[in-house]
């Protein structure tokens, strides 16, 4: 008996796929798979709004060339595997507004929900540090109104920290993020 096997789609073909899509489209491409993203809760959605002007202000105050975004663009990991996260921070001269990714990304935020919180602690994690440029990957839990710091150092170690007040302390590139305005 033979059995088909499914093709791998490749982060280009799944970008192709997502631009073609008449009304926009919740996705990931996961190990070659579009995987659909479930809707969110409202708690979800304002905490990710939060997270999004306060990295934009965070960037703005330290007064670096950067700009923050919010769910939407997508971070290629590998061939076959892109992530939509949904904040983050890209160092330099702005993208071209027509792109649709965001291939260097030195701050990267997910904020967890129930049917996100094990690949975001897991499989998200470990492709977003294949990335050289993420120095910072912020895990938010509306919930437990807490960040899970994960940073790089200059040797390349990743370390975690867990706060749940005071600031964030992003560096590099120099940013500084008040905790509660993450979820104001």
């Amino acid at each position: 008996m033979n059995i088909p096997l499914r093709t791998m789609m490749t982060v280009d073909a799944f970008l192709a796929w997502a631009a073609s899509q008449t009304e926009p489209q919740r996705a990931e491409l996961i190990n070659g798979q579009i995987v659909m993203m479930a809707s969110e809760r409202l708690r979800h959605s304002r905490v990710k709004a939060a997270v999004y002007v306060a990295l934009r202000q965070a960037v703005a105050n330290a007064g670096i060339m950067g700009e923050a975004f919010t769910d939407g663009p997508t971070v290629p990991i590998d061939s076959f595997t892109a992530y939509e996260p949904d904040a983050m921070v890209r160092c330099g001269a702005p993208l071209d507004g027509d792109g649709m990714i965001v291939a260097d990304p030195v701050i990267v935020v997910e904020v967890i929900s129930p049917s996100s919180a094990h690949s975001d602690t897991s499989a998200k994690l470990i492709g977003y540090f294949k990335l050289p440029s993420v120095r910072h990957y912020l895990v938010v839990d509306p919930d437990a109104r807490s960040i899970t710091h994960h940073a790089r150092g200059a040797d390349g170690a990743v370390a975690a920290t867990t706060l749940t007040d005071g600031t964030l302390r992003l560096d590099p590139p120099g940013l500084m993020v008040p905790v509660a305005g993450l979820f104001a």
